[in-house]
C-alpha cells in the first residue's frame, strides 16, 4: 500500500512531440473540480527563485530552455494520483457514472511556457485534460467558470483571494521528510475549527479563558456550528463514499477521512459530532487531542493531505513529514493578513 515519489527525468525528443493526454471519454458533467497550480502539483522551488531573483524573461527563457525536462512531484501530486485512482474504482462499480474527481491545471504560467507542465503531465500519466494559463492574471474567474469544488496553490495570497470569493482553498507545502504513502486509499484529514466548522469556537477560546470556552462549548452541545469553507469538500467525499457503500464495498472504499483536533472530546467532542450528524456527514475516524501534538498522529494516518488553519500546527506536521495544506480563514489568521496586506507586492 506504499509508494515514494518517482525521481528527476528528462524527457527525450523535441519540444513539437508533445502530445495531449487522449480523450477516451467525455468530460464527467457532475465533476467534482479540483483546480491545482502547477507549483502544487510540481516541485518548480528552483524555477520561482528565478523568477524572484532575475525576473519574469530570465524565468521564462529558463522554461523554454527546459521543456523537455520533466518536473520532479510537488505537494500535490500524490493526492492527484489518490484521486485517480478513486475515480478507477469509481468507472469498475459505475462504467457511466459522471460523478467523479475532474482535475484542472490552473497555473500562473503563460501559454508561451505551457509545454514543460504538458510534457511532465503526460509523463507521470497524469489524466488531466484540462490546463489554464493565465499569464499572470487572477485565477478567481476561471475558477468560477469551472465551478470549482476545492483550489489547492503554493500562492498564499490566491488562496485568500479564493477563500474570500467563497471558494473551497487552501496553500500547500510538502512535507520536510519523505515517507511512503498508501496508493490504494486516498486519506484526507482535517482539522474541525475553521476548516470545515467556522471560526466561532476559536473566537470563544481567544476572548475568554479556557475554563469559560469548556463551559460555552458543553452548554452549546445541541447547537449546530457554522459550517466553515471546507464543509462542501467533506460533502463531496462522503457523496462519493456512499457509492462505494451501495455496493458493498465500505470496507473497501477507496476514500478515507480523518477529523484530527486539538480539542477535548470530553469538553467539546460532542458538539462537533452532532453537528456533523446534523448535516448528514460522516467522518471515518475523530481523533481528539486534548492539546497534544498533532505531527505524531499524523505520521501515523499518512494522509494524502491534512488541512488546518493553524501555520504552527502546520510547521509541526511538515517537520515529520506530512503534506499540509494551509486554510487562512478564521481569528488564527487575522494577525497574518493585516501584517500581509501591510507588505502586500507583486509576486
Amino acid at each position: 500500500c506504499e509508494t515514494r515519489p518517482p525521481e528527476h527525468t528528462e524527457l527525450p525528443g523535441a519540444a513539437t512531440d508533445v502530445k495531449l493526454q487522449e480523450e477516451d471519454e467525455p468530460r464527467p458533467k457532475k465533476a467534482i473540480t479540483i483546480a491545482v497550480s502547477s507549483r502544487a502539483l510540481f516541485n518548480m522551488m528552483d524555477d520561482r527563485r528565478i523568477y524572484e531573483e532575475e525576473g519574469l524573461e530570465k524565468y521564462m527563457d529558463y522554461q523554454l530552455t527546459n521543456e523537455n525536462v520533466i518536473l520532479t512531484p510537488g505537494p500535490a501530486f500524490r493526492f492527484v494520483k489518490a484521486l485517480q485512482h478513486v475515480n478507477a474504482r469509481l468507472r469498475d462499480l459505475y462504467l457511466h457514472d459522471q460523478e467523479l474527481f475532474d482535475i484542472v491545471l490552473m497555473t500562473n504560467n503563460h501559454a508561451q511556457v505551457g509545454v514543460r507542465p504538458i510534457n511532465s503531465v503526460n509523463h507521470y500519466g497524469l489524466l488531466i485534460d484540462c490546463f489554464c494559463f493565465t499569464g499572470g492574471k487572477s485565477p478567481i474567474g476561471y475558477l468560477k467558470a469551472y465551478l470549482t469544488n476545492l483550489y489547492l496553490s503554493a500562492d498564499f495570497e490566491k488562496v485568500q483571494e479564493a477563500i474570500q470569493e467563497g471558494i473551497a482553498s487552501a496553500t500547500m507545502f510538502d512535507g520536510a521528510k519523505d515517507m511512503p504513502y498508501c496508493d490504494i486509499q486516498l486519506r484526507v484529514a482535517f482539522d474541525g475549527d475553521a476548516v470545515f466548522f467556522s471560526g466561532e469556537s476559536e473566537q470563544t477560546a481567544k476572548e475568554h479563558r479556557w475554563d469559560k470556552f469548556f463551559q460555552h462549548e458543553t452548554l452549546s452541545e445541541n447547537k449546530t456550528l457554522v459550517q466553515g469553507p471546507l464543509k462542501g469538500f467533506l460533502e463531496d467525499l462522503g457523496r462519493l463514499q456512499k457509492k462505494f457503500y451501495a455496493k458493498d464495498e465500505r470496507l473497501l472504499c477507496p476514500i478515507r477521512t480523518y477529523l484530527v483536533t486539538a480539542r477535548s472530546a470530553a469538553s467539546s467532542g460532542a458538539r462537533m459530532l452532532k453537528t456533523l450528524r446534523r448535516w448528514g456527514l460522516e467522518i471515518d475516524e475523530a481523533l481528539f487531542l486534548a492539546g497534544a501534538p498533532k505531527g505524531p498522529i499524523l505520521v501515523k494516518i499518512r494522509p494524502h493531505i491534512f488541512f488546518d488553519d493553524q501555520m504552527f500546527l502546520i510547521e509541526g506536521a511538515k517537520k515529520l513529514g506530512t503534506i499540509t495544506a494551509h486554510v487562512p480563514y478564521g481569528v488564527a489568521n487575522t494577525r497574518r493578513l493585516f501584517v500581509l496586506s501591510a507588505s502586500e507586492g507583486d509576486t
